[in-house]
């Protein structure tokens, strides 16, 4: 067996395994999403990589997928939200202010999203709500 057969065996029973209560968590809108980007960063075997890793943090990390970005930017413009002006760079890990910035939910149809997003120097973020660092910069 070549480790390319190897690896895809080892994707395909750990995705059997995997339980109902599981996929109510995310598993597999964790593993689409990997696999996506997976595919999309290194082919056939990245896309096999990248969706087993997605299905074991699929339910943890609640970002929206690459595949969802421009989708999801899009809803957001036609959403109108207020621009928080914020004085320093936007970036990822960013700790926001607690007051002026004005935070909005993720509908359902862009995935299990943990997070909030909010419009920052005109630039969409996510945002965890309870430390209101920003933990995605959606482009």
């Amino acid at each position: 067996m070549t480790g390319r057969s190897i690896l895809l065996a080892s994707a395909l029973a750990f995705c059997l395994t995997t339980t109902v209560s599981a996929y109510a968590q995310g598993v597999l809108p964790g593993a689409k999403n990997g696999a996506e980007q997976g595919n999309d960063a290194a082919g056939p075997v990245g896309g096999v990589v990248g969706g087993a890793v997605g299905a074991v943090t699929g339910g943890i990390n609640g970002l929206i997928g690459i595949k969802e970005k421009p989708r999801f930017k899009q809803y957001v413009i036609e959403q109108h939200p207020q621009s928080f002006r914020y004085a320093d760079p936007v970036t990822v890990g960013s700790v926001l202010p607690s007051g002026g910035v004005q935070y909005y939910e993720v509908p359902a149809e862009y995935g299990h999203v943990n997070y909030r997003y909010a419009v920052v120097n005109d630039e969409v973020v996510l945002v965890d709500p309870s430390t209101r660092q920003i933990v995605q910069i959606v482009q």
